[in-house]
């Protein structure tokens, strides 16, 4: 049993690395393609492509604040490892467990960015709205955590997320 979770592990960091490395050759992409370049339309008046060095959050909040999103960033990851651990191997849970995926991605993609540039690269941008500018990893957490909310709202019981939030919660593996 202890061979099938540490082949699950061994799955999971995979796709963290992969997902991770998705982000990362969009920047990449990005930079190349979009740096110092006007905006790429995709859909006129919608939805373009732009270049932006965001050294805040989202509407610019707390602007060149690096040591803050990183801590933040690393205490969210701790926080999501906590519960990804704490969740049982049953197939239910599944979609949690990809969630969490792709929160940790999200954040780790960000704060790669953040610690080798001192900000993050952006470059989706819906011109319709003039919705902030975002990347692949901001998406990873935004549908993420729209996701989680929706499986803790409708999908999984209260019994079923018990032992995610006790101390002493049973572990089925």
């Amino acid at each position: 049993m202890k061979k099938n979770r540490t082949f699950f592990y061994i799955k999971t960091l995979l796709a963290i690395i992969l997902a991770v490395a998705l982000d990362q050759y969009t920047k990449y992409l990005a930079v190349i393609y979009l740096k110092n370049k006007p905006s790429i339309p995709l859909i006129q008046g919608v939805f373009e492509l732009e270049y932006l060095e965001n050294r805040g959050a989202a509407f610019g909040l707390f602007e060149n604040q690096q040591w803050f999103f990183l801590l933040f960033g690393l205490l969210l990851i701790l926080v999501v490892l906590y519960f990804y651990t704490k969740m049982p191997a049953d197939k239910r849970y599944l979609p949690l467990k990809i969630c969490s995926v792709f929160i940790i991605s999200g954040a780790l993609g960000n704060m790669i960015d953040r610690f080798h540039l001192s900000y993050v690269v952006d470059f989706f941008y819906f011109s319709l709205i003039d919705f902030p500018i975002f990347n692949v990893a901001d998406i990873y957490v935004t549908v993420s955590v729209f996701a989680l909310m929706i499986l803790v709202l409708f999908y999984y019981k209260d019994n079923e997320l018990e032992g995610l939030f006790s101390r002493t919660g049973r572990r089925r593996r």
